[in-house]
């Protein structure tokens, strides 16, 4: 009786078990508490109190983060989910673009007359799947939280409901989603298939046992395909213009950030924790990433709506970012990790700019709409400035260091070529982020586009993107030496470690992210 009762108490979460999700549990608990008032409260008094209450949420998201990162470190709920350095990253990165994007769409909804309850609550939703990605190490739960922030962010691309574009973009981006959520699925039964588990560690030993079938080749492409989809990375990126354009504009600064963030943590956990074949690995990856910048530049060049731009230009960094991924796992985690969380401040904000330029029904979103914006409205010009150099990768902004660990990484690992494709495609891509400033600053606008004052909320979500992203290019240091934390997490030597000693690594992955955070 008391080794079954024992069997049963071995059964139960724990305490720590809740603690590993304790972001999820935050975000989920104000997503309901959004939801339930929106139904007993006025809507023309419920905008802005909503709102207030999805950036408590999203806050609380931060601090549950920062609490888990003073936590000792391990697994959760029978090894599905483990906390560690990485992430803890990407779970900070999640939260807090959640909150900007909460700022920004304070005035918008107002604007926009759209109903805040579900709005805010499919933000926080979205976010508890994005969040579960990042920590989760078991294939299904993966699938799971995909489908989570996936359904959230179908709905809310379709949210100007008066808008035949947003409909539109709306239904692409489902049917094309559900096709990639398809891909994913089977490559999660063919690599079921092939090692008999869906747990990533499991996998990896398999693996690396040196019996490959040719399931685990086929699973793993499958997977790379539904997870390409979802960086937008080519050629699985022709939705991405379309429901860029169409969706609002604080949902593609939210879309074009947070779930890339997340899938290029599964990402990252599914190229190097597995230890799939390194020489498939690398051609897969190369071919993907050179199409990706190539494409998505290109393509960039003769866009006139903004929006559009950005969309092509999101391709074309999920490129260069891909480029980190076929290097070194020592040089290429802690690039494609400080890329994401550059990334993400800089798109936020030049959503957020065009989210509050764009005015009702978002009808100034064109090149000729921004001619002379320097004149009328200087601050946000400058603003907007500074987002599109970084996203050039001009030095004093992270996108310069972005670009510069990535690039370096893969020289690293002898990829001459797909650096010297990454070089030229940056040039071609600072033509047309150029072609923006120019028209700011030296065009007089045909006719001009009235410019409202920056309220409070949109304020604060460009302060702080502007913030950080003259901060990760003035002092990166911090950030990628947290990000190097996650190396030995993500590598088969450090897995094998932590398979044998588990208590051990957990003391010693704790003590590196105190170090870092006292730095």
């Amino acid at each position: 009786m008391a080794t079954s009762l024992n069997d049963m108490m071995q059964t139960v979460p724990q305490w720590s078990d809740y603690i590993r999700i304790l972001p999820e549990i935050v975000l989920s608990l104000f997503g309901m508490a959004v939801m339930m008032l929106d139904a007993v409260m006025d809507e023309s008094k419920s905008q802005k109190a909503l709102g207030a209450v999805a950036l408590i949420g999203a806050f609380g998201a931060i601090g549950a983060t920062l609490y888990q990162a003073q936590y000792p470190f391990g697994y959760g709920f029978w090894e599905m989910v483990r906390v560690d350095a990485f992430s803890i990253f990407f779970h900070f990165i999640v939260a807090a673009v959640t909150a900007v994007v909460i700022l920004a769409s304070f005035e918008y909804m107002e604007v926009q007359r759209i109903r805040a309850g579900e709005y805010y609550g499919l933000i926080l939703f979205g976010a508890v799947g994005m969040s579960l990605m990042s920590s989760a190490v078991e294939l299904v739960l993966i699938f799971i939280a995909l489908e989570i922030s996936s359904i959230a962010t179908y709905i809310l691309a379709g949210f100007r409901r008066r808008s035949a574009t947003s409909s539109e973009s709306s239904l692409k981006y489902f049917l094309l989603g559900s096709f990639a959520t398809a891909f994913f699925l089977y490559g999660v039964a063919l690599m079921f298939g092939a090692t008999g588990s869906t747990s990533i560690f499991a996998i990896s030993r398999s693996l690396e046992s040196g019996n490959i079938s040719l399931l685990a080749y086929a699973g793993l492409a499958f997977m790379f395909v539904g997870l390409g989809f979802k960086v937008a990375a080519a050629p699985f990126h022709v939705w991405t213009p379309d429901v860029y354009e169409g969706a609002p504009s604080p949902v593609v600064a939210f879309m074009s950030t947070a779930p890339k963030a997340a899938v290029f943590a599964v990402l990252l956990r599914v190229i190097f924790e597995i230890n799939s074949p390194v020489p498939t690995r690398m051609w897969l990856i190369w071919i993907v990433a050179a199409l990706s910048m190539t494409i998505g530049n290109i393509a960039a060049l003769v866009q006139n709506n903004v929006k559009r731009l950005l969309a092509y230009s999101s391709i074309a960094h999920a490129g260069y970012i891909l480029v980190a991924f076929a290097a070194l796992p020592s040089s290429g985690i802690p690039a494609a990790m400080f890329y994401t969380a550059a990334y993400a401040a800089m798109n936020v904000g030049a959503f957020a700019v065009i989210s509050h330029f764009g005015g009702e029904g978002e009808r100034y979103v064109t090149m000729e709409d921004y001619a002379g914006l320097g004149k009328r409205s200087p601050l946000l010009a400058v603003t907007l400035t500074i987002f599109l150099l970084s996203l050039i990768g001009i030095p004093a902004t992270g996108g310069f260091f972005a670009k510069f660990y990535v690039f370096s990484a893969a020289l690293q690992a002898n990829l001459v070529g797909l650096v010297i494709i990454g070089v030229l495609n940056s040039a071609i891509g600072a033509y047309y982020y150029l072609r923006i400033i120019v028209a700011m600053y030296m065009h007089e606008p045909k006719q001009e586009a009235p410019v409202a004052p920056i309220p409070m909320g949109a304020g604060l979500a460009l302060a702080i993107s502007v913030v950080v992203t003259i901060y990760l290019g003035v002092i990166p240091g911090r950030v990628l030496n947290y990000a190097q934390q996650s190396v030995s997490e993500l590598t088969p030597v450090g897995q094998v470690v932590s398979l044998q000693a588990p208590h051990a690594v957990e003391a010693r992955m704790a003590t590196n992210v105190k170090k870092a955070l006292a730095h």
